[in-house]
């Protein structure tokens, strides 16, 4: 590995192009996993032990459902934007909007994930158990999507602060 902060050299343009296919390989991921997420909500609102199950399994089966929607709503709107801005000379505003969408979506379908997690666990598990365990995956969670990142954000920041500050100091 090489000694001193990774750069990459290239203009605006090509690193917004960049930034924006790198965006959408993220958004393929989450898409994909949101959209089985969704189908397997719609499936078991069909089944009869369902639809036997009592207020609390409906109250979150519905919150899940409108969660999922809503982040497959988010995760699959940068595209559209950019069906809607294409050759317009916006890369920059799509990119941060995009970026902002799946952000956003990626929020929503963490809480997708805990309500699916709790309404199978609410099956296996005595209730106060299931619920404990979901606030410890929804932690866990937290952790590597939130957490992490914004550490190495952080540090990415004070790296090129001190490179920005050996920089002025070379051209004095």
């Amino acid at each position: 590995m090489a000694d001193g902060p990774y750069i990459r050299d290239e203009n605006e343009a090509a690193q917004l192009d960049r930034h924006w296919l790198e965006l959408l390989q993220e958004l393929r991921v989450a898409q994909t996993g949101i959209q089985i997420l969704f189908a397997f909500l719609l499936v078991i609102a069909f089944s009869r032990p369902f639809q036997e199950a009592g207020d609390f399994s409906h109250v979150v089966f519905a919150v899940t459902l409108v969660l999922t929607a809503m982040a497959a709503g988010l995760l699959i709107a940068p595209v559209s934007v950019h069906r809607l801005v294409y050759r317009r000379r916006l890369r920059p505003e799509l990119v941060r909007t995009a970026a902002r969408m799946a952000i956003g979506g990626l929020v929503l379908m963490l809480g997708s994930v805990a309500g699916g997690l709790l309404l199978a666990l609410d099956v296996v598990l005595p209730r106060p158990r299931a619920i404990a365990v979901v606030i410890g995956v929804v932690l866990w969670f937290c952790v590597f999507w939130y957490v992490v990142p914004l550490q190495l954000r952080r540090k990415g920041l004070a790296v090129r602060a001190s490179v920005g500050e050996i920089a002025a100091s070379n051209r004095r």
